[in-house]
């Protein structure tokens, strides 16, 4: 009799996890995207809007929930940094990626960000596949959702840069995809990931799409009159394509492809917004994202925003027309997913990895503050300092991303005191014109700033990383060209940022609450009813769920 009871509540057991198994399959989404435009101001919602259509930004603003005060809380604001820390919910105090490329002080180089030697390109025979997210040291949502799911249902990254498409996914992702230019023209990936391209993105390759978006001139989409929401096309501001004597439209791209790196001309106009749309429906078909019992997630970064922006600046026609092709992109790929998956199966959120400065030399024209730096006058001038109270101009190893390395086996055959000489350099460096702030690496460990600028500076500031003296710039101060403009700071001009939530789960509306770039990834991880990713800092925007 014990034995029957037994085997009965058993039975129940079993079929009551089995219901609610299949009740938090059907209650999740079967596919969620996450959308990182890179380079994106949160002021192009509202700049461009009158140009908008009703299915790209606008059906996301109008159906989803937008987070109109989000903002990056570290520095620096820079691409790999960004997409790292949207899909981690960290900082690059924990994550460990503080910048695109930055001074290794063990291995005493500059390093990049996703290189590992390790690993061979898959899809053709150059090096551009030789990537890998080892340096991430915590997991991102992408992979306690394979954790969560026991490996199952299916991760995929893509983006026209290597690292936009790596970091967001992870550690255990199935595959990440980046567009190798130059010569080559292919979508290509790592041996970290698989030993030969799927059939899928053989076939994408062999159709030679790339050939077909450089086939033509860049053209404004609409009649340039109209694009009163930009400064003038012909300026003083902007960068030109080689090949070209001023920057204006039509860019002739047939003409310029050969003198601008053949391919690679492709991730600085907005085709290669809409050649990466395409690719990332030809995945969802492929790896048919969405079609099984579990949760698949695709992350997609459009790149080729911020190859315009550094190039034209955030005020040009060149970006108005970018995001306007973009809200193009966004309502065909809206669109393709409502097909394939189907509306209200999928949700989405959408973001950027930074935003972006209005040129200095523009500023200066309408009589605004902006200036530049130049790194070798300043690292002369920090070369003064040490000479000056120390007698050596060896004790700077690296100076890069306004962060100082010093030479610590110098500093210590002259028999200096490492602290002495960093609070030195910082008192001086403050001096500099052009500096704001100054703070050394001891400072970061035993002070603890609870709000403004130092403490953006903190949450970037990764003790086993970072440098030893670190310097923030006045606002919209660079170290950049005078044509063209670039991010990386903690002012709102690079941390003001999109964030909105569109799709299952999600209801509609606004909140202008501040919130942080970090606050994603909790967020998708309690929508899914998964576990955060481990060094996650953020918390969970509760306002955004039906």
């Amino acid at each position: 009799m014990k034995k029957s009871i037994s085997i009965l509540i058993t039975s129940l057991l079993l079929v009551s996890s089995g219901v609610f198994a299949q009740k938090q399959a059907t209650k999740n989404p079967k596919l969620v995207v996450g959308i990182v435009v890179d380079q994106m101001r949160y002021d192009y919602l509202v700049r461009f809007q009158n140009k908008y259509g009703n299915d790209g930004f606008k059906r996301l603003l109008k159906d989803g929930f937008s987070l109109e005060n989000a903002h990056y809380n570290y520095i620096p604001t820079y691409t790999a940094v960004g997409h790292t820390s949207i899909f981690t919910g960290t900082t690059p105090s924990n994550h460990g990626i503080i910048g695109n490329n930055w001074y290794d002080k063990y291995e005493q180089k500059s390093i990049y960000c996703v290189d590992d030697d390790k690993y061979a390109t898959v899809g053709n025979n150059g090096d551009g596949g030789k990537k890998s997210p080892y340096r991430l040291v915590t997991t991102t949502v992408t992979d306690q959702l394979h954790l969560a799911q026991n490996m199952k249902g299916k991760t995929i990254g893509i983006a026209i840069k290597d690292r936009s498409a790596i970091l967001p996914v992870g550690h255990t992702a199935n595959a990440a995809y980046w567009f190798d230019g130059g010569s080559k023209g292919q979508w290509i990936s790592s041996s970290y990931y698989m030993n030969e391209l799927p059939n899928w993105v053989v076939d994408f390759n062999k159709a030679k799409k790339a050939d077909f978006y450089l086939s033509k001139p860049w053209n404004t989409l609409y009649d340039i009159k109209t694009y009163t929401e930009s400064i003038e096309d012909d300026n003083d501001f902007e960068a030109t394509f080689k090949g070209e004597d001023k920057p204006v439209f039509p860019h002739n791209i047939p003409a310029l492809r050969a003198a601008n790196n053949d391919y690679s001309i492709l991730k600085a106009i907005p085709a290669g917004n809409s050649f990466t749309t395409d690719f990332a429906k030809a995945a969802i078909i492929g790896e048919k994202l969405g079609a099984s019992a579990h949760t698949d997630f695709l992350t997609l970064s459009y790149s080729s925003t911020d190859y315009v922006g550094h190039q034209f600046g955030v005020a040009s026609k060149e970006i108005e027309d970018t995001y306007i092709r973009l809200d193009k992109d966004l309502a065909d790929l809206f669109q393709f997913l409502d097909s394939k998956i189907g509306n209200g199966n999928y949700t989405v959120f959408l973001t950027a990895d930074h935003a972006a400065t209005q040129v200095p030399a523009y500023l200066q024209s309408v009589k605004i503050p902006g200036n530049y730096i130049q790194p070798a006058k300043f690292l002369n001038f920090l070369k003064e300092q040490t000479k000056k109270y120390f007698n050596s101009e060896e004790l700077i190893e690296n100076m890069s991303n306004f962060q100082i390395f010093l030479n610590k086996e110098k500093i210590k055959e002259l028999k200096l005191d490492y602290e002495t000489v960093a609070q030195t350099l910082a008192n001086e460096a403050i001096n500099y014109k052009g500096i704001y702030k100054t703070v050394t690496a001891k400072t970061m460990q035993t002070t603890m700033f609870t709000n403004g600028i130092l403490n953006s500076l903190q949450n970037g500031y990764n003790q086993k990383y970072s440098g030893d003296v670190l310097l923030i710039p006045n606002p919209s101060t660079i170290i950049y060209p005078k044509k063209g403009t670039t991010h990386g700071s903690g002012y709102s001009y690079d941390t003001h940022v999109p964030i909105i939530f569109y799709g299952k789960g999600i209801k509609k509306g606004t909140s202008k609450k501040k919130y942080e770039i970090i606050d994603i990834a909790p967020t998708i991880a309690n929508l899914l009813q998964i576990e955060f990713p481990n060094g996650t800092s953020g918390k969970i925007v509760t306002e955004v769920f039906k």
